[in-house]
């Protein structure tokens, strides 16, 4: 069964992204390091990913005419917000329409009875911690010439050699950080895309670079273990890196904070 988008199963008008951001505790939902095409970049990829995490799972419930998911996130007072939709009366589009996100406590989801879940990420809690006693090897030529562009600079123009010596020293720093402090290691889900379409999504931790200064990320280097062994598969952006990060948890580690 191929996975189903966001966009695939409903029609979403745009303004509602505004009421979820304004229903939903505080949260920055715009990134910090580039200007977005659209309003709440970050909430916007939330709620696609998550989607396509509960269709995956089976957790989006139809009933009665109507359907949601739950969203994940909360009010201030902690209630449960859904996605609500009902049918798409436009012919030839898609089946559903977003009505509006709405609280647990809404009478809209009555007829559901029991209500959907949460997104399910990993089946280890152990997989969210990062084993400092593992080896860590880092796929260096991939990171410095496939993804350039996302140094900051001076960085992204230095020759070769002289930024791999950076780039070594900095992931050496990292893992001696991870080894004091476990949580700076940040889960992450990381879903490819294959030939147009969502492939299928990893877990992955997230360390953070600082090139510039010891407190201070300036990317974050995702790993992944296979084995007895960390793999180093790629570098993202602070933004990208919270993108990602954000599906699971709201990071709280002071390196990667919206």
């Amino acid at each position: 069964m191929q996975l189903q988008t966001l966009f695939e199963f409903a029609y979403m008008p745009p303004i509602l992204l505004e009421q979820l951001a304004e229903l939903a505790e505080d949260e920055n939902w715009n990134y910090r390091q580039v200007p977005a095409d659209r309003p709440y970049p970050i909430l916007f990829n939330y709620l696609q990913h998550t989607f396509m995490r509960l269709s995956e799972e089976n957790k989006v419930s139809e009933k009665d005419g109507a359907a949601c998911f739950n969203t994940g996130l909360v009010t201030e007072l902690q209630e449960a917000i859904y996605a609500y939709f009902v049918p798409n009366i436009n012919p030839g589009q898609q089946r559903w329409k977003l009505d509006a996100f709405v609280k647990e406590s809404d009478r809209r989801l009555l007829p559901f009875g029991s209500l959907p879940g949460l997104a399910h990420y990993f089946e280890e809690p152990g997989d969210l911690i990062y084993d400092a006693r593992l080896p860590l090897r880092p796929n260096l030529d991939h990171i410095m010439s496939d993804n350039r562009e996302r140094f900051p600079e001076p960085f992204r123009a230095m020759e070769t050699y002289q930024l791999r010596v950076i780039l070594d020293g900095a992931i050496q720093h990292a893992i001696r950080r991870v080894a004091r402090n476990y949580k700076t290691a940040i889960p992450n889900y990381y879903r490819p895309t294959v030939q147009g379409r969502p492939g299928k999504g990893t877990l992955q931790l997230l360390l953070p670079l600082s090139l510039t200064h010891p407190r201070k990320a300036d990317l974050a280097l995702a790993v992944y273990r296979e084995g007895e062994v960390y793999l180093g598969a790629t570098i993202l952006t602070l933004d990208m890196a919270y993108n990602n990060a954000r599906l699971i948890a709201r990071p709280d580690s002071e390196w990667l904070q919206a």
